[in-house]
């Protein structure tokens, strides 16, 4: 696999293996941190896709209010700019509790409160878009802009094979 491409090994059909019928994009990040926006990006492009099943969020933080919605999907996809992240990377997310706070930016902590909350979580995913620049009012990079379309080609990919598992159920 080279460097911008999209992992589509077996986590990305474990994704869209289960039924689905109700899903959740999250995209999270700063609009004003270069990459930092590409999560909300992606999931600003996703919202305009047609599908009565999908609903797509483009946030600043991931928040204690967004566990509501969680509670009423059956599989959630965050979507997030990461520094660390050489390509498209799809991994699977479990709850996992934190010191709880108004913002967060780990998924699992708001799994955790979805479970206490509501007792039920959705199968949830992490895809990570490569971050080259995250300083406040840079714009974003070429390797953000690459790992968007990556991230949206996988995206289409996971989100159809979803709704066609749904539908033959």
């Amino acid at each position: 696999m080279t460097a911008g491409h999209s992992h589509t090994g077996p986590t990305a059909r474990g994704a869209a293996s289960r039924v689905h019928r109700r899903i959740l994009v999250i995209g999270y990040g700063s609009p004003l941190r270069g990459d930092d926006r590409a999560g909300p990006r992606v999931a600003a492009v996703v919202a305009r896709w047609p599908s009565h099943r999908v609903r797509a969020i483009a946030a600043h933080q991931l928040t204690p209010e967004l566990a509501a919605t969680l509670a009423t999907a059956d599989l959630a996809i965050f979507i997030d700019a990461d520094p660390r992240a050489r390509a498209v990377r799809l991994c699977p997310l479990s709850p996992r509790t934190s010191r709880a706070t108004a913002h967060t930016s780990d998924p699992r902590a708001i799994l955790a409160l979805t479970a206490t909350l509501y007792d039920r979580t959705p199968a949830a995913w992490l895809l990570s878009i490569p971050a080259a620049d995250l300083t406040l009012g840079a714009p974003l990079s070429p390797t953000a802009r690459s790992g968007c379309r990556h991230a949206l080609r996988h995206l289409r990919h996971i989100l159809r094979c979803a709704l066609r598992a749904s539908r033959l159920s």
